[in-house]
């Protein structure tokens, strides 16, 4: 079964920090390619251990995902944005 996600990565420090959307896991590593390979096996262990507690469908779904065949899709991404803001006092 192929699960997608999306994995977005940012220097923090001198670590690399890669969180996997929209499941919500984070790993790190000292470089990008570190964090990203990090990021993979933490995903993979977290989805075989709620398939082997038979919650992985739920867990699935709560993150937005949808079924399609054996493969489940995550939700479509309108846009991943840089934005700041202004904060006074």
């Amino acid at each position: 079964m192929r699960i997608e996600y999306t994995v977005q990565i940012w220097k923090e420090g001198d670590a690399y920090v890669a969180h996997a959307m929209p499941l919500d896991i984070m790993s790190s590593g000292d470089s990008p390619e570190e964090a990203r390979k990090a990021s993979g096996e933490a995903v993979r262990l977290f989805l075989e251990t709620a398939s082997e507690r038979g919650s992985l469908r739920a867990v699935l779904e709560e993150c937005g995902y949808q079924p399609a065949d054996n493969d489940w899709v995550s939700p479509g991404w309108v846009a991943i944005e840089r934005q700041s803001t202004v904060v006074t006092g």
